[in-house]
């Protein structure tokens, strides 16, 4: 029998081998799988890891894939600090996409980029209400918000079909449930680079991870909201000691979460979309709760991590069609490289302890 006993200090060797030997064992295990099913395990390696980065538009496109994922990340961090468990923000994200869009689509003609302001302010409020309901069951009625905010996004999964597909359906969309194009002044436009033109689908919604993460830096670190929240997560007596409001910061925490995820919705649907469709998010709430981790709750670590993730996920869309690996597979693989960076958190900070039966 073994047990995991947390370390007195960690080293700060393992912090730079540990995501290094997660990598090898992935790589190993991977060439391992591909090769039992058939595929070239080097050329699958290539398109995963190295395609990617293969033409500068690809690159681009990294960044457009991890831009969402850094901004939820950034929110899901807060809350994972403070030990409050936020597994919604996929249903968060959808509705502050969802009340963002329908508020643009009430200014058909509005070509000025001051909408696109309002519209943040909409999906902020948006992403907070929905944060707000499994947020005031904890704090009222110390309901679990696992569990609250998790059935959430299946409620806003639901919600945002039978809106798409009923009261804001497109007349004119032949029949596919999708609404009215935003008006121009609801879109985020693509980057013109001079000289080069556009980079795959880089757009200036990129710019709001440039200020997001110093800014979640300066607030952990040297503010006091940021104090309150690490000491809440990591010593809750010594908090209640010092007299920090707990039901406070929880609502806080939970309310900043899910606006930020509200916001990472209006910036996936206005770049990439351009309307309302049943289906805005592709799994960035969940996937984020991994880079919040990968990036041990730092905002630096997240934006790597969240590049990292992207990177993969990219890479593995390549192997499926230019291989024709199926998305199983890949998926397999993407697990793979997530438990083993995953366990090398864990050995980060706890050692294996082996006990005998007596």
């Amino acid at each position: 029998m073994f047990t995991f006993v947390p370390r007195d200090k960690v080293s700060k060797n393992w912090v730079i081998l540990g995501p290094l030997v997660s990598i090898f064992f992935t790589i190993f295990f991977g060439l391992l799988i591909f090769t039992f099913l058939g595929y070239d395990p080097l050329e699958t390696l290539y398109q995963v890891f190295m395609s990617p980065f293969s033409r500068i538009d690809r690159v681009s496109d990294i960044f457009v894939k991890a831009c969402p994922l850094i901004i939820i990340g950034c929110g899901l961090m807060l809350c994972f600090r403070a030990n409050i468990w936020n597994i919604g923000a996929e249903g968060q994200f959808i509705m502050g996409a969802l009340l963002a869009g329908s508020f643009a689509l009430m200014f058909p003609d509005v070509e000025t980029k001051i909408l696109l302001f309002f519209m943040f302010l909409v999906g902020f409020i948006g992403g907070a209400i929905w944060a707000f309901i499994p947020a005031i069951l904890k704090t009222r009625l110390n309901v679990n918000e696992i569990l609250v905010s998790l059935m959430l996004v299946y409620v806003a999964m639901l919600f945002i079909d039978f809106i798409v597909r009923g009261p804001l359906r497109d007349p004119m969309s032949f029949g596919f449930p999708l609404t009215k194009p935003y008006p121009e002044g609801a879109l985020i436009n693509k980057i013109s680079f001079p000289g080069i033109g556009y980079l795959g689908q880089l757009h200036y919604g990129i710019l709001l991870i440039i200020f997001l993460i110093p800014l979640s830096w300066i607030f952990i670190n040297k503010t006091l909201g940021g104090f309150k929240i690490t000491v809440l997560g990591s010593a809750p007596k010594a908090a209640k000691f010092a007299g920090f409001k707990e039901n406070s910061i929880t609502m806080t925490v939970l309310l900043l979460s899910g606006g930020l995820a509200g916001i990472a919705g209006v910036v996936e649907v206005s770049a990439n979309m351009g309307q309302l469709q049943p289906e805005v998010s592709f799994g960035y709430g969940f996937t984020a709760i991994i880079v919040a981790f990968l990036g041990r709750l730092n905002p630096i670590g997240i934006l790597f991590a969240g590049i990292t993730i992207a990177t993969v996920k990219l890479g593995a869309d390549n192997a499926q069609m230019t291989m024709g690996i199926p998305k199983v597979v890949t998926g397999l693989f993407e697990g793979i490289l997530l438990f083993f960076l995953l366990t090398g958190e864990t050995l980060q900070k706890y050692q294996i302890k082996w006990k005998r039966f007596k």
